[in-house]
């Protein structure tokens, strides 16, 4: 676990008790810190550190604290929470500003931010893959793994490498990424921005704003990136992925890795489960995972990557506007729409793509597995978030697996 003298002398507020908010109570316990958490559920509080006191910031206030660690899934821009804190002068950060206040407590490292709409994950791992493959201790966390504070501090020399939301950016002041990506910004979560795109995109932007002079930024909206560079890396199919790995490139290329090193890296790289995952073959039909695709910019590149299409779409929508997809439609061979946006998808899907309704992903399997001949993909791509039948993408993806292992 992360530990730091740098936190000490200040009265934390831990509010929402999950992964990272156990985490970050329990490093503060044990760095000596005066520390009280709460979550709305009891379990939740149940599991915390002993030593931290219970308190109900939105009954009782926040008057004395110093500091608000929330979870990133607490929409400061609207809840309570937000506001007893600017009423008690309280400052309100993330367990990733808590890493970066710490980061002079640790050996010798440097950090890789990486952040964007889409592709985080994706580029995040790759390069945790390559620095590990190049025998640099390196770790991958923020918005992907272990809780940041969670883990135990690298050796000298050592890369932590953090895939960092939007949410987690805006609850960080201080952290200098020795190399920063931006890989895109289109739009997504705009409800967290009071429906302005231009907010969002100013809280991805901030993660250059905190880098000092030093430091590498890498914009990829604004580097061309050659056709075919995807083929860097068998894994990473479809030319979103080439941006993927051009990031990639040139992240590890700024830490000083060879080519040898990072081709290498490209290589062995495996792809990460729900997305663009290739989970079967059967009777000379592909099945792929992209179950990790919650909006439509997302799916756009999914679609771009193969020839003849069964696609999987629906469920939770963020938006009933596909025109996105309009260049890459000619690749559908059929669609099979499911969950709560299979008749929001049907009506921006008339006239243009053949479609079904099927309702679960399970019956869409069943459909596509039947129709599709040798050479055809049958996607699960959804376009939608899972929250209307899973309780998140992995569940999601899961459940198409196990479909397809059922044929």
């Amino acid at each position: 676990m992360i530990l730091s003298e740098a936190w000490q002398g200040r009265k934390y507020a831990v509010y929402g008790l999950a992964r990272s908010g156990l985490a970050t109570v329990s490093a503060l316990v044990r760095s000596g810190c005066e520390v009280a958490c709460w979550d709305d559920n009891e379990e939740a509080r149940g599991r915390a550190n002993p030593f931290a006191k219970r308190v109900d910031f939105v009954a009782e206030g926040l008057a004395g604290y110093d500091s608000l660690v929330v979870s990133p899934g607490v929409p400061i821009n609207t809840h309570v929470i937000a506001e007893k804190a600017r009423e008690a002068g309280c400052e309100i950060i993330g367990d990733v500003e808590l890493f970066a206040r710490a980061r002079g407590d640790l050996p010798r490292h440097v950090v890789v931010g990486i952040t964007g709409t889409n592709g985080k994950s994706t580029t995040t791992a790759l390069i945790d893959h390559i620095l590990r493959e190049a025998k640099v201790p390196s770790v991958a966390a923020g918005n992907i793994g272990e809780p940041i504070l969670s883990l135990d501090p690298l050796p000298e020399g050592g890369a932590y490498v953090l895939e960092l939301s939007s949410y987690q950016i805006d609850l960080t002041q201080g952290l200098d990424c020795e190399v920063a990506v931006l890989l895109n910004i289109t739009p997504d979560h705009l409800d967290r921005y009071d429906g302005e795109f231009d907010k969002y995109v100013a809280s991805k932007e901030r993660l250059f704003a905190m880098q000092g002079g030093d430091s590498v930024a890498v914009d990829m909206r604004e580097i061309d990136v050659p056709a075919g560079s995807e083929d860097w890396s068998p894994s990473l199919a479809g030319p979103h992925n080439a941006q993927n790995a051009a990031a990639a490139i040139i992240a590890c290329s700024a830490l000083g890795l060879t080519r040898d090193e990072i081709e290498k890296g490209l290589a062995s790289f495996k792809g990460l489960a729900h997305r663009m995952e290739r989970v079967a073959e059967k009777d000379g039909v592909a099945f792929v995972n992209d179950s990790k695709a919650t909006n439509v910019d997302s799916v756009a590149p999914a679609l771009a990557a193969f020839e003849r299409i069964h696609w999987i779409a629906g469920g939770q929508a963020k938006s009933g506007d596909l025109s996105a997809l309009g260049p890459h439609m000619g690749n559908i061979v059929r669609a099979y729409l499911v969950g709560d946006a299979q008749d929001l998808f049907a009506k921006a899907l008339d006239g243009k793509v053949d479609f079904v309704k099927t309702g679960t992903i399970e019956q869409a399997v069943k459909e596509a597995a039947a129709a599709a001949r040798p050479g055809d993909t049958v996607l699960l791509s959804p376009a939608c978030a899972s929250f209307d039948q899973f309780k998140d993408f992995e569940a999601r993806g899961e459940a198409f697996r196990a479909a397809v292992e059922a044929l």
